[in-house]
């Protein structure tokens, strides 16, 4: 029995799907999509909405079974960086635009989201003009399982987003954020301090 932390390597490149069935759906999205990097791997039952001509998706990158991503209208985009992660049932959902860097680490049941309705008090909501704004997501991030991210929202460079969190407004690179809103508790150290 184990008394404390230990260091484990990550299987989720060592272990994904190879099979026949697999390359086959990986090559229908390759000729859907806007871009497909060379060693991308979408898993069955990842679901591009509406208009996946709208979306690129870097080299060696991986998209976990149920993620669902959707540019909402024809000049909507969404860029996914090389080498970056998007875990189970994570939902991309872009009016405008949604960036997500390179090397990033989005976990599973993830919400990102770059419109907002209108909350006008004298008309029904589902009548209202919608606003939009970029969602912009820096490289070597890692949003924890459950994590919302707003319209508008900048993630700086090697931010961290602990689970749960809801992001409604900008955070600093190496930023370590938590709550509802979301806030800074700390902030990533380079291991020779201690962290």
């Amino acid at each position: 029995m184990s008394t404390g932390r230990q260091r484990v390597d990550g299987g989720v490149r060592k272990y994904l799907d190879r099979s026949l069935a697999q390359r086959m759906e990986q090559r229908r999205w390759a000729r859907r999509l806007g871009a497909l990097g060379d060693g991308a791997h979408l898993e069955r039952g990842v679901e591009f909405l509406r208009h996946p001509e709208r979306v690129a998706i870097g080299a060696n990158a991986i998209l976990k079974a149920g993620a669902r991503i959707c540019p909402t209208n024809p000049t909507a985009s969404i860029a996914i960086g090389e080498w970056t992660t998007v875990g189970y049932h994570t939902h991309v959902f872009a009016t405008s635009e949604i960036r997500i860097g390179a090397n990033c680490l989005i976990a599973p049941f993830c919400y990102l989201v770059d419109a907002n309705h209108g909350i006008a008090r004298e008309r029904l909501i589902r009548e209202q003009p919608m606003s939009t704004e970029p969602i912009a997501i820096g490289d070597d991030v890692w949003l924890g399982t459950g994590v919302t991210v707003l319209a508008g929202v900048t993630i700086g460079d090697g931010a961290v987003v602990g689970a749960g969190s809801v992001v409604s407004s900008d955070v600093h690179p190496y930023a370590v954020m938590s709550g509802v809103p979301a806030v800074q508790v700390a902030e990533r150290r380079s291991h020779t301090d201690g962290r």
